[in-house]
């Protein structure tokens, strides 16, 4: 799932659309290439736009070169997928998910995992100085281009914030606005929203920690912490969503906090599958 490339581009600048993820997902299905000239009829949309749809199955983790993942069928498929059309709050937080930890799109995880660690408030230039230091700490410092990472930063901002001035219906098409995760009321300084109020479905949480244990039968805080920021939530949700999944499925796992070591143990083995299925049921 790791991965050790760093990618600030890829998008064109265009966020991802509503109905985007399906589109990709049937032009593939349907064995189309998008590196053929016809792909812009099929898709029904312009050259960049292609380019654009291609980096977003990639960075959603729906496809890995091109070809689709069990998750891509598992919600997309128009016969069996469980939301094909992308119409349910819990849909959006597990891509959000998948978008920040498959770190396909560096920006998402970074933002999320790491800068969120230093500042709730930031700006643009906040963040685009936060990646050159990271990569300078990564001794990456010659994939830094500022202009490239500031076109970044810009995209992704549009993929979470609600427009401040909207001049199209079109400006509220990015998929992911609907979570309210980063907001701003000048258009200039950016908060992370962390008001205990959304409502992220506890078997989305519970898909993050399969997810991303591998196969570890004890999940360290530090984990369940990270899984935390990627939702934005704070440590006394952390723990709330512990103690609610534990009381889910106490047959399966435990959380414990002894002697100020807290965990989640798992007792009996589970599949990504099944906590989707209990969610979308």
């Amino acid at each position: 799932m790791a991965s050790n490339k760093y990618t600030f581009s890829g998008h064109e600048s265009f966020t991802c659309k509503s109905l985007w993820l399906k589109k990709g997902y049937d032009f593939i299905s349907n064995d189309y290439d998008f590196n053929a000239p016809d792909a812009v009829i099929r898709l029904g949309v312009g050259k960049n736009m292609v380019a654009s749809i291609r980096y977003w199955m990639r960075a959603f983790g729906m496809t890995q070169n091109d070809e689709l993942q069990p998750i891509a069928s598992y919600l997309l498929d128009t016969d069996k997928g469980k939301d094909p059309f992308v119409e349910d709050l819990g849909t959006l937080w597990l891509l959000h998910f998948l978008l920040v930890s498959s770190k396909e799109a560096t920006l998402y995880n970074w933002l999320f995992t790491r800068l969120q660690r230093e500042r709730k408030v930031f700006d643009r230039q906040n963040v685009v100085n936060f990646v050159h230091r990271l990569l300078i700490e990564e001794e990456k410092q010659n994939l830094f281009n500022e202009n490239t990472v500031k076109k970044d930063v810009g995209t992704l901002l549009q993929n979470y914030v609600m427009p401040q001035k909207a001049k199209a219906l079109d400006d509220y098409s990015a998929l992911l606005l609907d979570l309210d995760l980063i907001r701003t009321e000048d258009g200039k300084t950016y908060t992370f929203n962390l008001e205990g109020k959304r409502q992220l479905p506890w078997q989305i949480f519970l898909y993050a920690v399969l997810t991303l244990k591998g196969n570890d039968n004890t999940v360290s805080y530090d984990l369940l912490q990270e899984i935390g920021l990627m939702f934005c939530m704070n440590d006394m949700e952390v723990i709330d969503m512990c103690k609610l999944i534990e009381s889910k499925h106490n047959n399966n796992l435990r959380y414990s906090d002894t002697a100020g070591i807290r965990q989640l143990q798992f007792i009996n083995p589970m599949t990504y599958e099944e906590v989707l299925d209990e969610y979308y049921g």
